[in-house]
């Protein structure tokens, strides 16, 4: 299987060559704020490769790089005057080592999650969505995610004070259904964001992925807790805007039993955004 990260590779390095001839206008600083916001109403595609490296399991001393390409559409939905409603789904296309040595790598899709935030068509100084998130099991490979149905609640909250965009998204999933015998399901996300925008659309942020697996029986195979810096901006191809951003997260806690782990990730994003007309 081709890796996913060769194209967005050879993609970033085609923007970065052509930043200085990209057109701007004067709603680029908005458009950055609207980027950052995982409510706003505003159709997106983003397109999110994380290279995590020295990914294996330290027991076995196999390790190398795994890369996970999220495709992550994000449609918007008008109810009525007062309320949004946000789809967000996300289509992990994976490629990571096998814990056998001399085995080839193990590609395909992951489990599929589709997230729905009912959100106010009108908010205030706090924006806020509320919702659920669903798992489908959706894995090619039983080594790529459990074969259980899974639910639970999700929550956003953030505030855009100045130049600032803070805020946090948080989410449980809980196995119902599926075959017996499978990995049960309970995991836990909390991504919290913080950014700065200066002028011009560029931008100086964090948002990593903090992730709990409570069905391990080991502490320390719980928690993966990551902090890093990302820098991003606003770009335009003709009329089409484009949020590219570049960032750097090291694992501060991480597995180091039974579940595969890796000390660092570098995370490259294209969003493609179609902001309505007024």
């Amino acid at each position: 299987m081709v890796k996913p990260g060769r194209f967005l590779l050879m993609t970033a390095v085609a923007f970065v060559a052509a930043l200085p001839g990209l057109a701007q206008d004067n709603s680029t600083e908005a458009l950055a704020k609207a980027a950052q916001n995982p409510v706003a109403a505003m159709i997106s595609v983003p397109f999110q490769l994380n290279t995590t490296f020295n990914y294996g399991i330290d027991s076995l001393q196999k390790r190398d790089t795994q890369y996970v390409l999220n495709i992550m559409p994000v449609v918007p939905i008008t109810l009525n005057e007062n309320w949004n409603l946000i789809t967000r789904t996300i289509v992990p296309v994976v490629s990571q080592p096998h814990p056998i040595e001399d085995v080839s790598p193990i590609g395909g899709i992951a489990n599929i999650q589709e997230t729905l935030f009912l959100s106010p068509a009108k908010p205030g100084k706090v924006i806020w969505g509320a919702g659920t998130i669903f798992q489908f099991p959706t894995a090619s490979n039983r080594m790529l995610g459990s074969s259980k149905w899974a639910v639970g609640p999700a929550v956003v909250v953030l505030a855009m004070p100045g130049n600032w965009v803070l805020g946090f998204l948080a989410q449980n999933l809980w196995s119902f259904a599926g075959p017996q015998g499978a990995p049960e399901v309970n995991q836990f996300l909390l991504q919290y964001f913080i950014n700065y925008n200066f002028k011009g659309g560029w931008y100086l942020g964090s948002a990593p992925f903090n992730t709990a697996d409570w069905t391990q029986p080991q502490s320390k195979d719980v928690w993966t807790v990551p902090l890093g810096i990302s820098l991003g901006k606003i770009i335009h191809l003709g009329k089409q805007p484009v949020n590219i951003q570049l960032g750097y997260y090291y694992n501060v806690v991480r597995p180091t039993g039974a579940l595969p782990s890796g000390p660092y990730t570098i995370r490259f994003q294209l969003q493609f955004m179609f902001p309505r007309k007024k």
